[in-house]
């Protein structure tokens, strides 16, 4: 009887650079950094710096053999970009300088925001002639340290190159420059019946060219796949000033390589991305959204394969989080309440349907709902019933990072692993960690990525020694990936061999060295 009532509850509720990481340099007790154009060599050696840079307070010093900055060179920028687009405003440039966690930071004198993608060559020409350091920015809402200059960089800002430049109506293909910020892209597909397949929490300040650069996944990755998939072509500046055109928007072309996935990840390394075309996909009417609580990982497990396998084609996304996820957003989010207000619960899960037939689409959610309470897969969920509803329930889920800078210091890990296994090493870190730190857990378990964060009152290194290099090793074990989605930047530079073998990092130098030999 009480099963009934709780699975009477669905129906009631129903509406709906290039990293040339350590290559053959281990021996010399080298870690390198990505700046687009440049490699950035810095010995762990005594010097004046000291700073938190993920792994530990590492101790780094600038490249000797880069220029630095002099009158001659800004008057050069403003020559070319015009006075208002070179930025010496202190205040400006302390947030430019500053990732979004506040964890790094760079010293910077100057910025620049090119308009074009001409501007873009000049700046890159005349920095390669001057050897000076540049590091290109887009939304700087990176996560590991990637977006901020190490040292005095000088910052290439894209979001002036903000224009949406075609739009086909018929295929769905997007052309645009990658300074536009995601979030107007949605909405600007929106009105036109088109999707971005793209959507993150940060979706409000980041930019499509960094989303391209780092390989974003995001909230509906499961349907829509990676960015490699829906990227049909883009243009680049490399360190030298050379414009390369793939700008295609052909679905089908197979004449030579298909160099636009050496840049899509690669963190600016190889070059800046200028422009983009992607295809869209048709917005489709019927969206419902479901909140659900699972008593246990394997629940969460299984609930996600018989989505798969009864939801099918609609599945647009599948999200969970841990209550301890829970339990900071409700304490640390403002306007952020609990949609299942009865009892906390040990998991909770978001699915997501898109489809065209409401009908149709609901029938079949809520009858796979139905199934999953009968057979104890869910012990308690609610389906939103209108758009305020649903956008609560995903403040909830996107609000997580928010909460977790409110809480204080946070050690952030983009994970992927395989799903099976993916919630042991939460239950191990929580050991390791016991009363120093809280463990927080959350992710698209979807497609296998757990975003692990370490929250503490301040950074500390008897905490971090707990952490690492034990996540990365754990990691590696379990055949998984250090970096999802987020990228390697400074945090991770030094670790891709915890995902990648010897012999194909040894490989990527070479992609550079051929392109060297050319000039």
């Amino acid at each position: 009887m009480e099963k009934w009532r709780m699975t009477h509850r669905f129906i009631r509720h129903s509406s709906k650079l290039l990293f040339d990481h350590r290559s053959n340099l281990s021996s010399h007790n080298f870690v390198t950094a990505p700046v687009f154009g440049f490699q950035r060599y810095f010995r762990r050696e005594e010097c004046n710096f000291r700073r938190y840079f993920g792994s530990a307070a590492t101790v780094i010093e600038r490249n000797t053999s880069f220029s630095t900055l002099n009158s001659d060179d800004v008057s050069y920028f403003k020559e070319l970009l015009g006075e208002k687009s070179v930025v010496e405003d202190e205040d400006v440039l302390l947030t430019a300088n500053t990732d979004w966690m506040r964890k790094y930071k760079g010293s910077s004198k100057l910025l620049l925001q090119p308009k074009t993608t001409h501007e873009v060559s000049q700046i890159l020409k005349y920095c390669n002639s001057r050897c000076l350091p540049v590091v290109p920015q887009g939304g700087n809402t990176g996560l590991v340290g990637g977006s901020v200059p190490v040292f005095d960089e000088v910052i290439i800002n894209m979001g002036s190159m903000n224009n949406i430049i075609s739009l086909d109506k018929v295929s769905g293909i997007l052309v645009c420059e990658a300074g536009c910020i995601l979030e107007n892209l949605i909405s600007f597909l929106d009105n036109h019946g088109f999707i971005m397949p793209l959507d993150l929490g940060a979706k409000g300040s980041c930019q499509i060219g960094g989303n391209v650069s780092t390989n974003a996944g995001g909230l509906r990755l499961v349907r829509y796949g990676s960015l490699h998939g829906t990227v049909l072509g883009l243009e680049a500046v490399l360190a030298n000033g050379d414009v390369i055109d793939m700008l295609g928007t052909l679905r089908k072309d197979n004449t030579g390589y298909d160099l636009k996935h050496l840049f899509i990840g690669s963190e600016g390394s190889l070059g800046i991305v200028t422009k983009v075309s992607i295809l869209t996909p048709p917005k489709l009417s019927s969206v419902n959204l479901a909140f659900l609580a699972c008593e246990d990982y394997f629940s969460c497990q299984k609930l996600l394969v018989e989505a798969k396998r009864r939801l099918g084609d609609i599945l647009s996304a599948f999200e969970f989080l841990d209550n301890q996820s829970m339990d900071l957003v409700l304490n640390h989010l403002e306007g952020a309440r609990n949609p299942l207000p009865s009892s906390m619960h040990n998991f909770y899960v978001l699915i997501e349907t898109t489809g065209s037939d409401e009908s149709y689409d609901k029938e079949k959610l809520e009858a796979f709902l139905l199934s999953s309470m009968e057979g104890g897969l869910i012990s308690d969920g609610v389906l939103a019933q209108d758009i305020n509803q649903a956008s609560s329930f995903w403040r909830i889920r996107e609000g997580v990072p928010e909460a977790l800078m409110k809480a204080g210091a946070v050690y952030k890990y983009d994970l992927s692993i395989p799903v099976e296994k993916m919630y042991d090493l939460v239950v191990e870190m929580r050991i390791r960690m016991g009363q120093i730190a809280r463990v927080i857990a959350y992710g698209h378990l979807g497609d296998g990525n757990l975003h692990l964060n370490i929250s503490a009152p301040q950074y500390d290194d008897t905490i971090l020694a707990q952490i690492e290099p034990y996540v990365y090793e754990w990691t590696s074990e379990h055949k998984g990936s250090i970096s999802a989605e987020h990228g390697l930047g400074l945090m991770k530079a030094n670790k891709i061999f915890y995902s990648k073998s010897p012999e194909t990092v040894q490989f990527l130098p070479l992609l550079r060295t051929c392109r060297a030999r050319e000039h």
